[in-house]
């Protein structure tokens, strides 16, 4: 089997070359990179570091290392995304664009496409049943990864292996003490892909800029202060508008008039919604339920990466994929995205953008 490991100098994908080779196994590493080291104030990149361990790991399991970059590719195609969509108001999701057109995109283009498989570290699984194929769930509820992985399609789908797939993360450290890996203590990575150590308001004031506007309170349409410019807030945000006697949460945004208005919890409506619009809604695979989804249909759903999920019914109004969830949702961003599961939580259907539409 000609099979491409996906490493990235974490505990996570350190420990899928150790149980490939178990199965008996030559992957060919592959570390991507698209971190943008050279952008202003770019601090303490980890890129030396992890292919020191990648290194290690090639020269400990006796297995090919190629380091390949997709910068060009990633501030094409996914950085972009992230200013544009801040431009318009939206909540970008890099880390989403990143698996659907990078690392199982472009990789696949370039590089993936020599081999049957690729494997990654990603907390998820792949089910094969008779001539279908899904997407599912983990063993470890906490770290699984699907919500990330809800817009990738059925090829991408079909090569991908996740060795992770029957592991709790403490037996994942374990493997990696027990094998004496570098990685084996190291913490897992936060934050958006792309940023590394980048400040993410630095990196949007640079491509975005600033602009005074105005902080309203909802309920009452009194001023209460001023930001920097609509693009660093997002709606069911907390933390960050600098006014006191909160907590004030941000629940709308006035585009064209650079506004935000924020609550105080008087009235949850504006923060708190039950039904949720989606936009270029696609399913991974075939639709597994039949036409009959779309007739109120019982599923479970996220629209930010928890463990929890949500249930609700899907449906189809106006032209765009709606859910109805069973109880209030906090925080509904446009531009996240809603990811789709069967009602049990075990399969992971499909997703689409949160639209403006319908969620003013």
């Amino acid at each position: 089997m000609k099979i491409a490991a996906l490493v990235s100098g974490g505990v996570d994908s350190s420990v899928t070359v150790h149980l490939l080779k178990e199965e008996g196994l030559d992957p060919h590493l592959f570390y991507i990179k698209i971190g943008l080291e050279d952008e202003p104030g770019f601090v303490s990149c980890p890129s030396e570091e992890d292919i020191e361990i990648v290194t290690f790991l090639a020269h400990k399991y006796g297995l090919k290392l190629d380091i390949v970059s997709l910068q060009e590719e990633y501030w094409e195609r996914v950085v972009d995304y992230t200013i544009q969509s801040v431009k318009n108001g939206l909540t970008p999701n890099p880390d989403v664009m990143c698996n659907k057109l990078i690392k199982f995109g472009s990789f696949d283009d370039k590089y993936g496409k020599d081999f049957e498989f690729i494997s990654t570290g990603h907390y998820a699984d792949v089910e094969r049943e008779g001539g279908s194929l899904f997407l599912k769930t983990c063993k470890d509820k906490r770290k699984d990864q699907t919500y990330f992985l809800g817009q990738i399609d059925r090829h991408q789908l079909s090569k991908l292996r996740f060795p992770l797939a029957g592991l709790l993360k403490p037996e994942v450290r374990k493997i990696a003490v027990d094998a004496a890996l570098p990685s084996a203590t190291r913490p897992d990575s936060q934050g958006i892909c792309f940023l590394g150590k980048i400040n993410y308001s630095s990196f949007i004031k640079r491509y975005v800029g600033e602009k005074e506007g105005k902080i309203v309170e909802l309920e009452t349409g009194k001023i209460l202060g001023t930001h920097r410019g609509f693009w660093f807030h997002t709606i069911g945000q907390r933390k960050g508008t600098g006014l006191s006697g909160g907590p004030w949460i941000v629940v709308k945004k006035n585009i064209p008039e650079n506004v935000i208005y924020v609550s105080n919890g008087y009235d949850p409506l504006p923060v708190y919604r039950q039904d949720i619009y989606l936009t270029h809604f696609q399913f991974i695979t075939d639709n597994p339920l039949g036409d009959d989804i779309f007739l109120q249909g019982e599923i479970s759903f996220k629209i930010r990466h928890t463990p929890e999920f949500t249930r609700g019914f899907l449906s189809l109004e106006g032209g765009l994929v709606k859910i109805h969830s069973e109880t209030s949702v906090h925080g509904v961003a446009p531009g996240q995205f809603g990811v789709i599961y069967d009602k049990e939580g075990n399969r992971c259907l499909g997703s689409g953008m949160i639209s403006e539409e319908n969620n003013a």
